[in-house]
């Protein structure tokens, strides 16, 4: 820090504040990493000639730009106080810094507005290792008189003027992730949810580039909002020819109500830029997010292969049947059984029983015991699926405390899924709920929770008729990390329809999450592409499911559906006791292979590319590209003669690397492999061949000729 500036420096990136006095800290820069004692050398409003009609006081861009004093931009914070105090201005500012050390920059900005009586507290950290910046606001109300709060910005980011185009994702369920690209103009862009939950159709994230920008060069800007509930970010450019970007949680009338003396804390917003492209980003976030999971003894284990019951038996569970398939999953080389929805009281159809979270007496009458002893005996992990948001209409808790619904009064009781929304910020609803779940938890080892969320929120009224979306988060939140307290070894996965929770802010408190519900291979591709932009692939839940698929309809072979499975953590997610003897031996075979590769496929770093002739591929393996896991999808079919060679510019010119094909035992000629070649029969054995990597990355890998929805999977090991 010099008298003017606050800067930050990680290893890749600098942040620059400028503080001029009495007022909020400007920003002067976030980007590509600067050199030591490097400054604007010059005050920013003495490089900016004020343009004709406009206040004669310069305001640029702060850290917290305010409404109603000459900023017209979007400002992080939107208040009043029954109308009065709705313009402030944070004319102090107090530096603290926190943390200046080999791992990183952290300070806290105390924001002061004497006349409107607030004080905002604005953190920034920069990481070292990993260039993400994470900010969070507090906002505290130091009048005598309740603050109404409409908006409360967690960061505001500023971004270069050469911006060009903005990614997010959008999605319904059983589709996620669809990739949207927007031109970034002097129009506003924006996107809202106000769903009650993180949403499968608005994403809280997105990545904004600039011209040139490809997989693996240029300069990109990512940034996620840590939270699980209503949220809002904002992109738009200001007069100077720069652009501000703001998130924040999106807050329902009411929720932003400030009484004398409290706060109103914002989510994380968690960002951060590099300038090698797309798979940069993507690193920077998988390294943060890597730091958050909060994991059994503190350390994640080998991702165990992972049998899930739905799509096999739905609500038809019972011990015989589930037991057989118990069986059959464990021959096949699964180490953890989750049993689905179907298993408590009353639970036939989805009609009913949701809140009763004991063993159905008519299904289990001696309980989960007998099963849970019969899967651990295999040598498999049990695991339950639980919704404890949610209650159906028709079931005993709800006929006893039909109030612990969200509702509002002189409103209907609107159902999804027909079921409702429990009020689980209630305290007698949370401890009903921790006493059930953590009764089953004590009584049996049951090393896994799939907690799922189906709906949205609506209506969200609590007891005292205000709104009650971020009260529900909260207690979520806290509701998870009760019962991980009480029973600190089980794990849980984040699942919401498939992928409507999928956010920073539950993997704070989970430990996995259900990408989609839909598992058809295909539709899977880009699905996954999409998550893997912002989340580390051992947190992706991706299963073989059946075929035709259950979604859509389509059929595409078990080594397609394996290979498309294989990078996350994978699972399968069918009657395995139906396969043929040729499919079970098949899914056996890539199972294997899971195992054998898993260690590789979790750790390090992910690159996502595009070959020629429509190839979508992947690599997994360490920073230092010295043992790496390539996996080549064909989604549609060749348009070429000869397929284009795939370039890999990740690998060490000057190194070499053995190449083999991987295969699962037993195989003999890979699905959907056209004729062969020499150079595919050298790479199948287990001596594979020696190549140069300055070829590998400069002329690229020869690819096999193969029919759609097949894959190529290859090792690649420094010698």
């Amino acid at each position: 820090m010099t008298r003017d500036y606050l800067i930050l420096h990680s290893r890749r990136s600098s942040v620059v504040l400028e503080c001029p006095p009495d007022e909020v800290p400007l920003w002067r820069y976030w980007g590509p990493r600067l050199p030591e004692g490097a400054t604007p050398g010059a005050a920013l409003r003495d490089t900016r000639p004020l343009p004709s009609f406009m206040l004669d006081v310069d305001q640029p861009l702060t850290v917290a730009p305010t409404f109603g004093v000459g900023w017209f931009g979007q400002s992080a914070l939107l208040a009043h106080r029954d109308g009065q105090d709705f313009a402030q201005a944070f004319t102090r500012c107090d530096v603290e810094w926190l943390q200046q050390d080999t791992a990183g920059s952290a300070l806290c900005l105390h924001l002061h507005d004497d006349v409107a009586r607030l004080r905002l507290d604005l953190t920034l950290r920069l990481d070292a290792e990993s260039d993400v910046l994470v900010l969070q606001s507090v906002l505290h109300n130091l009048g005598d008189a309740a603050l109404d709060v409409q908006w409360l910005a967690a960061g505001t980011l500023q971004l270069p003027g050469h911006c060009d185009s903005v990614r997010s994702y959008a999605g319904q369920h059983v589709h996620e992730f669809m990739l949207q690209v927007d031109p970034l103009t002097r129009s506003l862009w924006r996107k809202e949810s106000r769903r009650g939950r993180t949403s499968h159709d608005c994403f809280p994230g997105a990545v904004v580039t600039t011209p040139g920008t490809t997989d693996d060069t240029g300069l990109v800007f990512g940034a996620h909002l840590a939270w699980s509930g209503n949220h809002q970010q904002t992109v738009e450019w200001l007069h100077d020819g720069l652009y501000q970007w703001q998130m924040g949680e999106w807050l329902a009338p009411g929720e932003g109500r400030l009484l004398p003396g409290q706060a109103l804390h914002s989510p994380e917003l968690v960002a951060t830029c590099s300038t090698a492209g797309l798979n940069g980003l993507a690193a920077n976030f998988h390294t943060e997010l890597r730091r958050r999971l909060n994991w059994p003894g503190g350390a994640m284990k080998p991702r165990p292969v992972h049998l899930n019951t739905w799509e096999g038996f739905y609500f038809d569970v019972h011990p015989g049947p589930v037991q057989e398939l118990a069986t059959a999953a464990a021959a096949v080389g699964i180490e953890r059984f989750v049993l689905d929805d179907g298993w408590f009281h009353g639970r036939h159809h989805d009609r009913a029983a949701l809140g009763d979270w004991w063993p159905d007496e008519t299904k289990f009458p001696n309980g989960l015991g007998e099963l849970i002893a019969h899967v651990n005996a295999l040598g498999m992990e049990f695991g339950l699926w639980v919704e404890p948001e949610m209650v159906n209409p028709d079931s005993d808790l709800f006929r006893a405390h039909p109030e612990w619904a969200l509702q509002i009064a002189g409103r209907p009781l609107l159902t999804a899924r027909n079921q409702l929304v429990l009020d689980i910020a209630r305290p007698e609803a949370s401890d009903y709920l921790f006493e059930k779940i953590a009764a089953l938890l004590a009584a049996h080892p049951i090393g896994y929770l799939k907690w799922d969320l189906n709906r949205d929120l609506a209506p969200a009224g609590l007891a005292n008729g205000t709104a009650g979306y971020r009260a529900q988060i909260h207690a979520a939140y806290a509701l998870m990390d009760r019962l991980r307290a009480a029973h600190p070894n089980v794990e849980i996965e984040s699942c919401s329809g498939g992928g409507g929770r999928i956010d920073f802010g539950v993997l704070r408190h989970t430990h996995r999450v259900w990408t989609s519900d839909c598992i058809d291979a295909l539709s899977r591709v880009d699905i996954q592409r999409g998550f893997l932009q912002f989340f580390p692939p051992e947190i992706m839940g991706a299963h073989v499911g059946t075929a035709p698929s259950h979604t859509t309809g389509r059929t595409q072979s078990m080594a397609f559906r394996a290979a498309v499975a294989l990078p996350g953590h994978l699972g399968v997610e069918l009657d395995v006791r139906q396969l043929s003897d040729a499919d079970t031996a098949e899914l056996r075979g890539w199972i294997d292979v899971y195992k054998q590769l898993r260690d590789r496929l979790h750790h390090g770093r992910v690159w996502l590319g595009e070959g020629g002739d429509g190839l979508r591929w992947q690599l997994h393996g360490d920073e230092a590209a010295s043992d790496l896991v390539l996996l080549v999808l064909r989604p549609l079919p060749s348009s070429h003669r000869y397929t284009p060679t795939l370039r890999l510019p990740m690998l060490d010119p000057a190194a070499r690397y053995r190449v083999r094909e991987v295969l699962p035992a037993g195989t003999v000629r890979p699905t959907g492999r056209h004729h062969t070649a020499p150079f595919f029969d050298a790479i199948n054995t287990p001596e594979g061949l020696v190549l140069d990597g300055a070829w590998l990355a400069h002329a690229g890998l020869p690819m096999p000729r193969t029919q759609a929805e097949t894959a190529f999977l290859v090792r690649l090991e420094r010698v």
